[in-house]
């Protein structure tokens, strides 16, 4: 059996370390998702991106579980979840968009990509990520009011504000 030349070796190396570093920043999905769906018998209709624009909505928010994260599943876009990211999950917004959230309790705001469907939990709005919480002053209590606006929809060329 002949072995493998150094540059042969170092070529498919490199292949294989840029092709892992791609698949890990999968932020290039293409258009919007908003299709009706269903989770545990109930059917979802998502916002068009038009009708999401205008959007405002005042509710319960809660975060993902530090435990989500020890081994990292896909998102409804099919990315990777990121506990330190800014991102967030909502039942009927399509997806990706951005939405400012502002925790009615304590009045700090920030803005977060939703790439994820949920939370499927009665009287819930959003989940958000760890750090997204803790940002918001609401990680210790788990649940805060909060009122969310979105800002825009979609990513790269397919996004509109």
């Amino acid at each position: 059996m002949k072995l493998l030349s150094k540059s042969v070796l170092q070529s498919l190396l490199t292949f294989l370390l840029v092709t892992s570093l791609c698949s890990c920043a999968s932020r290039s999905y293409q258009g919007y998702k908003y299709r009706p769906y269903m989770v545990h018998g109930v059917r979802y209709h998502p916002l068009s991106p038009r009708q999401a624009l205008s959007f405002t909505e005042y509710g319960t928010a809660s975060h993902y579980s530090e435990g989500w994260w020890i081994f990292p599943g896909k998102t409804a876009l099919g990315e990777r979840f990121h506990s330190s990211a800014m991102e967030g999950a909502h039942r009927t917004l399509p997806l990706p968009c951005r939405i400012r959230v502002t925790n009615l309790r304590n009045g700090r705001s920030v803005i977060l990509r939703i790439n994820d469907r949920g939370p499927f939990i009665r009287g819930r709005i959003l989940d958000v990520t760890p750090t997204a919480a803790r940002k918001l002053g609401f990680y210790r209590s788990g649940l805060t009011r909060v009122r969310i606006r979105v800002l825009s929809v979609g990513d790269g060329r397919y996004r509109i504000r």
